[in-house]
C-alpha cells in the first residue's frame, strides 16, 4: 500500500466531490458526459497493490478497524461512480419521459452502462432506462466491508493476499485465477486474481447489480427506492442468499456480522 493512501484518496475524493458540483452546473446540463466524470473519480488515486498483513495484528479491535479503514475509501470510491452512473440514467430517462431526442453520444453512452451492466435492451426508451436504473445503483458500505471480512477472513486469506480477491469471486478458464487447495474432483473452477483491491470491489459491485443470481438483492432496493427509502445493509444482505452454497446460514452468518461490528462500522449504513 502507497503511503498516505487513505489521507491522499480523503483529499482526493474531496476535491473531486467540488468538482462534480461545479461540472453538474456546466458539463452535465450540456455534455451529460458521466464518462468523463467517472474517469475523474477513478484517476483520483493509484489503484491499491499491496495488502496489509492484517493477521499480524494481534489486538481484534485494531485488526478490525484497520481493515475496514483499509477498504472503506475503495468503497466509497466505487460508490461514487456508480452515483455518477446512475445520475446520468435518470437524466436520459427524463429526456426521453419529455419526448427528447438522445444524442449520438448520450446513446453511446448508454450502451456502455447496459453493457457494463449486463442487460440486453431492444430499444433505448423508458422501460429500458428503468430497468437499467434498478442494477446501475450503489451497494451500502457496511454491506461490503462485512460481505468483504467473511470472504476474505478479515483480509488474511491467501486470495485477498495474492489475488486482491477480498469478496470470493471465481473464474473458470484455466489460468485465469488461484486454484483452491479445497477444490473437489470434477470441479474446474478458480479464485479470480484482481490487478488490485479497487478491481476487485468494482468487480464485486458490478456483479451484485448485473448477475441473474441477485435478482432478489436488486428488487428488495429498488423497491425500498420505489418507497422513497434509502437501502440499507441489513435489508439488503437477504438479497445474498444465492452468493453461498450455504444459503439462508450464510445470510445468518453475515447479519450477525453485521450486528456484533457495528461499532466499527462508523458514519456508514447499518
Amino acid at each position: 500500500m502507497k503511503t498516505g493512501r487513505i489521507g491522499s484518496f480523503t483529499l482526493a475524493l474531496a476535491m473531486v466531490i467540488v468538482a462534480i458540483f461545479a461540472l453538474r452546473v456546466w458539463i452535465i446540463p450540456n455534455t451529460n458526459d458521466s464518462s468523463t466524470i467517472a474517469t475523474q473519480l477513478i484517476d483520483a488515486v493509484d489503484p491499491v497493490t499491496q495488502v496489509p498483513d492484517f493477521s499480524a495484528i494481534n489486538d481484534i479491535t485494531e485488526k478490525k478497524k484497520a481493515f475496514f479503514d483499509f477498504l472503506r475509501p475503495i468503497v466509497q470510491q466505487q460508490n461514487a461512480i456508480i452515483s455518477i452512473e446512475r445520475e446520468f440514467v435518470s437524466e436520459m430517462l427524463a429526456l426521453v419521459e419529455n419526448g427528447k431526442s438522445l444524442s449520438e453520444t448520450q446513446l453511446g453512452q448508454l450502451n456502455t452502462l447496459f453493457d457494463k451492466y449486463q442487460y440486453a435492451a431492444r430499444n433505448v426508451d423508458a422501460k429500458s432506462l428503468v430497468s437499467l436504473l434498478k442494477r446501475v445503483d450503489i451497494v451500502p458500505e457496511s454491506m461490503v466491508l462485512i460481505q468483504a471480512a467473511n470472504e476474505s477472513g478479515w483480509g488474511s486469506s491467501r486470495f485477498a493476499r495474492e489475488g486482491f480477491n477480498f469478496f470470493g469471486e471465481w473464474c473458470f478458464t484455466a489460468g485465469c485465477g488461484i486454484v483452491p487447495s479445497s477444490r473437489g474432483s470434477g470441479k474446474s473452477h478458480e479464485v479470480k486474481v484482481f490487478s488490485s483491491v479497487d478491481e476487485s470491489v468494482s468487480s464485486y459491485m458490478r456483479n451484485l447489480n448485473s448477475n441473474t443470481a441477485y435478482a432478489l438483492f436488486r428488487s428488495i432496493r429498488a423497491d425500498l427506492r420505489s418507497q422513497e427509502l434509502e437501502p440499507t445493509a441489513d435489508q439488503l444482505i437477504y438479497g445474498l442468499v444465492n452468493y453461498s452454497e450455504r444459503q439462508e446460514a450464510y445470510i445468518d452468518e453475515l447479519l450477525d456480522m453485521l450486528r456484533h461490528n457495528e461499532k466499527y462500522l462508523v458514519n456508514v449504513d447499518v
